[in-house]
């Protein structure tokens, strides 16, 4: 993507309101003359993509009618040069490395500083690409670590580590299956076995592990 090109085409995606608000903001800020679109779940995006050349998707991951591998599987297929910026507020030494390896060109928490969320999006906007400190840090440590501290979260499918982490913020099934669009029955289901492969019987002892190893 070329950092001089006047109208870049933009997509925000995330299912509340507020934050493509403020995204947009900081968007127009940085590229007056971007050309940007919103949508509020995986349906609406994967029909944006059919119809708009785009050049860069600012996604959450936690949006109703789809999931984010699927998302980007989507993406690879229909536009394989849309550069795409998980924008979440799960633990990002736990979750950046494993949407980038899903395909993602980028990882930005929510918790960012607006200062850090700039840099996000020029360097996106400008190389196709972001990872903060903290992730080539974790990177970098776990290179020299080796296996011996692998993470056991390693161990969990993407549906069982995304219930995983609402369970230890202290969600309900009930509220989970709603934000999930998943039945409350399937997210028991998920839960029993996360906890087979964590070792773990309680959600206390869920979040003790998120606490280790993040």
């Amino acid at each position: 993507m070329n950092d001089l090109e006047v109208n870049i085409r933009i997509v925000v995606a995330d299912d509340h309101g507020i934050v493509r608000m403020g995204l947009v903001q900081t968007i127009k800020r940085l590229r007056p003359s971007a050309q940007i679109s919103e949508v509020e779940d995986y349906r609406s995006l994967y029909k944006l993509i059919l119809e708009k050349e785009l050049d860069l998707v600012i996604m959450d991951v936690n949006m109703p009618n789809g999931s984010v591998q699927d998302a980007i599987d989507y993406i690879k297929i229909h536009q394989p040069k849309l550069k795409i910026l998980v924008f979440s507020s799960q633990d990002e030494e736990i979750y950046a490395i494993r949407y980038l390896k899903m395909g993602a060109d980028g990882y930005l928490s929510k918790q960012s500083s607006p200062a850090v969320i700039e840099a996000a999006l020029t360097s996106m906007l400008k190389t196709g690409r972001y990872t903060s400190d903290l992730v080539k840090e974790s990177v970098f440590s776990k290179s020299f670590a080796g296996s011996s501290k692998a993470s056991p979260f390693e161990a969990l499918s993407d549906r069982e580590l995304q219930i995983a982490g609402k369970l230890a913020e202290g969600l309900p099934i009930k509220e989970i299956s709603t934000q999930l669009n998943l039945h409350a029955s399937t997210v028991s289901t998920y839960k029993v076995r996360l906890f087979e492969k964590l070792n773990i019987r309680s959600v206390p002892d869920l979040m003790e592990i998120f606490r280790l190893y993040s």
